[in-house]
């Protein structure tokens, strides 16, 4: 896994997991490293590590938890799909924010997606699948 930042493997995709919570992302790399896909994972503790590194590693797709310290979800994925550079990098909100108006919230901000917590793996590994394509 390369959850260090560094550039993926050859012929290998990055999938950038930003989330504060060290179990989500220790669930999250298993159910990649389960699934055989050919991704390598990044991760960032919040908002701005993210932003950090997906202007350095460019990932194929961004699992983004929306409550954070230091910079929110919210906050990080309004600037990387205002920034031209990073636009176009599907942001999927990983969040336990479920409640009513949440997902159209997320969609708004320019999140292309919403996913739940508690994760649901083959959710999570098909949504990671569609956007590898």
């Amino acid at each position: 896994m390369n959850t260090a930042g560094l550039t993926p493997s050859q012929g290998r995709r990055t999938v950038l997991i930003v989330d504060d919570e060290p179990n989500n992302v220790a669930l999250i790399e298993m159910a990649i490293e389960d699934s055989d896909l050919p991704v390598d994972v990044a991760t960032a503790r919040n908002g701005a590590e993210a932003i950090d590194r997906v202007l350095a590693l460019r990932p194929a797709v961004i699992f983004m938890d929306l409550k954070m310290p230091v910079l929110d979800g919210w906050e990080a994925t309004r600037r990387l799909k205002a920034d031209p550079a990073t636009a176009g990098i599907p942001v999927i909100a990983l969040t336990a924010q479920a409640m009513r108006g949440d997902r159209e919230r997320a969609l708004a901000i320019g999140c292309d997606d919403y996913l739940p917590k508690p994760i649901d793996v083959r959710q999570f590994i098909a949504l990671v699948r569609e956007h590898l394509t």
